[in-house]
């Protein structure tokens, strides 16, 4: 493998590129875009809150939460009986701002950015 594209995963035959697939299927579900919303401005939050948040059972977050900790996008601490969650690191979060922007443009109501605020 060429040393350049051995340290940037951005090329199309990068090694990642199927692994990035598997993350887009992950946040292909409205109620996991929803947590990894309701937790991008909060340093950690219980089951029962960002239940109470995305308007879902308890139950059913923890599911999607159980998934979202499979694919390291959160972690978890336990206090007690309670779990609490929180983003791994800002990148969930970074994907999920990206496409609600996208979705913006689609509908229209969101001006494109000038170049110098996308990022590189």
């Amino acid at each position: 493998m060429h040393v350049d594209k051995q340290m940037c995963g951005l090329s199309p035959e990068s090694e990642y590129v199927e692994l990035a697939v598997e993350v887009f299927a992950m946040l292909a579900d409205v109620t996991r875009v929803k947590i990894i919303l309701a937790l991008r401005n909060a340093d950690e939050m219980s089951v029962n809150h960002l239940a109470d948040v995305v308007d879902k059972s308890p139950a059913a977050v923890s599911q999607h939460l159980a998934k979202l900790r499979l694919a390291r996008m959160v972690s978890t601490r336990r206090d007690g009986t309670t779990a609490f969650y929180r983003l791994t690191d800002e990148h969930a979060s970074e994907l999920v701002i990206d496409a609600v922007k996208q979705a913006e443009h689609v509908v229209g109501s969101a001006p494109h950015h000038r170049p110098e605020q996308v990022r590189a």
